[in-house]
């Protein structure tokens, strides 16, 4: 068993549930016309964060992990916590690249600590093909907002 690596996992299932929470509530919080097309994208994204979170959840068990409850949590995602402004869907957007940005960083930290596990190795260059999906669709948001 390598509790680094299962420590790393772990951290990323976390931050795959967090992205979860936050993105059911920037998707139910946000109103205007202009946050239709996020509050949907983060919508669809809440059950994809979900399975990540239960496949990571899978891989951790099988490597001898112990899969952690509630009480454990610690959240951190400071920018996409609601603000005072519903409309304000510039900030979700960013809160959005910052949390998929860190989700990317953390799967290449575990890519590189694989060594002889090939099968989590696998999962999580599947797991980071969907975070850089995601990233680069909140950074085409980014752009198009900004411009209008």
């Amino acid at each position: 068993m390598n509790r680094e690596l299962i420590d790393e996992l772990t951290h990323a299932y976390w931050m795959e549930l967090e992205a979860a929470i936050n993105f059911i509530s920037s998707s139910t919080n946000l109103v205007g016309a202009k946050a239709d097309p996020i509050k949907q994208a983060l919508a669809a994204d809440v059950a994809e964060e979900t399975q990540h979170a239960q496949d990571l959840a899978r891989r951790i068990h099988i490597i001898g992990g112990t899969i952690p409850g509630s009480m454990q949590f610690s959240p951190v995602m400071k920018s996409l916590q609601p603000g005072d402004d519903p409309t304000d869907v510039l900030s979700v957007i960013r809160g959005v690249i910052e949390t998929e940005g860190s989700a990317v960083a953390q799967y290449k930290k575990i890519i590189k600590m694989c060594g002889d596990d090939p099968v989590t190795e696998d999962l999580c260059v599947r797991l980071l093909a969907d975070e850089e999906e995601h990233l680069r669709l909140f950074q085409g948001y980014l752009l198009e907002y900004e411009r209008a």
